[in-house]
């Protein structure tokens, strides 16, 4: 047996002296081929939820950590705002009734240190990190298929598509991006700018410009409330691993339960804002002269 394939493995380095050299053509990559996306980051396990044990994990690891957990600390002054905002005055069928929860609540989220912790620093880290994702994942795309050493003009004019797939989750945040900012400028920004702090601004402010701007007011709602109601639970689902994948029932049964819920928590959210605050009507005397001149403010508000 051993004499058997040492004669064989000499056949082979004897052929092997034996073949010419010739050169070797370098591939071509068809580049007007929409590229594959890489494999989605699986959810983690829940015996490292954290992700405090273990070393050597790539950037994807800790960006996907960052814009997970900011969400959860964001959720804490969200589940606040929306009790103050419409669960209250749904129970208590008027806004100035509500008005009193609203300001003792206020306090501890609209002061330092609680205000970065709980608002501006989550939204800012649960934005950044996933522009920070989707950039790293288009530029792995180019690494892996042997695009990256060509130039942008290269790549539009063959039509090279190396950006991961848009999910529904990531269109949401897009668009909800510029609408809670422009809630907290109308709200937050705007009287701190000419009034030194938004002490004086809190359901009747809100009430006060669905009077006055009833179509700018109640089309930025509902697409704000729509938006962040369908944003919230499909960003739980997949943190927890429930996103529906395939056509099986299973699937389909959790298609159905998670936009079920996003429009359940959409109809609450609306009923108390909508449904009391919207209708509160204009504030009186030096009040509403008070909010006309931030409404005033605002721009494009009269086009």
């Amino acid at each position: 047996m051993d004499r058997r394939e040492s004669s064989a493995s000499q056949e082979t380095f004897v052929s092997l002296q034996k073949l010419d050299p010739s050169p070797i053509e370098s591939p071509q990559y068809e580049l007007n081929k929409e590229l594959p996306e890489l494999p989605a980051d699986s959810p983690p396990s829940r015996s490292s939820t954290l992700g405090l044990s273990g070393s050597g994990h790539s950037s994807v690891y800790y960006l996907t950590r960052l814009q997970k957990y900011s969400s959860y600390v964001f959720t804490v002054y969200a589940s606040i705002h929306l009790t103050n905002t419409s669960i209250i005055p749904l129970l208590t069928r008027s806004v100035p009734a509500s008005e009193p929860y609203l300001l003792l609540t206020r306090p501890y989220y609209q002061s330092f240190p609680f205000e970065p912790l709980l608002i501006t620093l989550p939204i800012a880290t649960h934005i950044l990190s996933g522009l920070a994702l989707r950039i790293h994942r288009r530029n792995a795309n180019l690494a892996r298929y042997g695009a990256s050493s060509l130039s942008v003009s290269s790549r539009l004019e063959k039509r090279l598509k190396v950006w991961p797939a848009v999910s529904w989750s990531s269109l949401s945040g897009f668009v909800l991006a510029p609408l809670v900012i422009g809630h907290a400028f109308t709200n937050r920004l705007l009287p701190w700018i000419y009034e030194g702090g938004s002490s004086g601004v809190g359901l009747g402010f809100v009430s006060h410009g669905f009077a006055n701007h009833p179509v700018v007011s109640w089309t930025g709602y509902v697409a704000l409330v729509g938006v962040a109601a369908g944003h919230f639970v499909w960003g739980v689902a997949r943190w927890n691993g429930w996103m529906p994948v395939g056509n099986s029932k299973k699937a389909k049964r959790r298609w159905w339960t998670i936009n079920g819920i996003s429009a359940g928590l959409a109809a609450l959210w609306m009923a108390g804002g909508l449904g009391i605050v919207a209708r509160g009507g204009k504030a009186d005397g030096w009040v509403g002269k008070g909010y006309d001149s931030l409404y005033a403010k605002i721009p494009l508000l009269k086009l």
